[in-house]
């Protein structure tokens, strides 16, 4: 029977440590930097007085995401999306499955 080994030794069933930076980013209205073993992620929240168009007069607010990863993210640098003029269907799925996670957990008719 071959035994599997994770990278860096790491047990199976043994988490990567977790270590939470609240007010990562000093001018957003919230934001942290988690770090999840060698994996980062930088978390900002914006605040606006506006919803979608299709959502004016519903009164309740809306929660919506971007993503971006930076080049270096991978072993092989990846050319920024935004330089390219065109999101990838994979980060448009992120976005999308990161903005209804969001908005079900959230009470948008409090936001309203």
């Amino acid at each position: 029977m071959t035994t599997y080994r994770r990278a860096g030794e790491r047990e199976p069933e043994q988490l990567r440590p977790l270590e939470i930076v609240p007010n990562a980013v000093p001018y957003a209205e919230g934001s942290a930097l988690i770090r999840l073993g060698e994996t980062h992620v930088l978390c900002a929240a914006t605040v606006e007085e506006r919803v979608p168009r299709w959502m004016i007069g519903k009164g309740k607010g809306w929660v919506t995401a971007e993503y971006s990863m930076l080049p270096r993210a991978t072993r092989d640098r990846t050319q920024r999306e935004a330089t390219a003029g065109k999101q990838s269907g994979r980060t448009v799925e992120i976005q999308r499955l990161i903005g209804r996670s969001l908005r079900a957990v959230v009470d948008l008719a409090a936001l309203g």
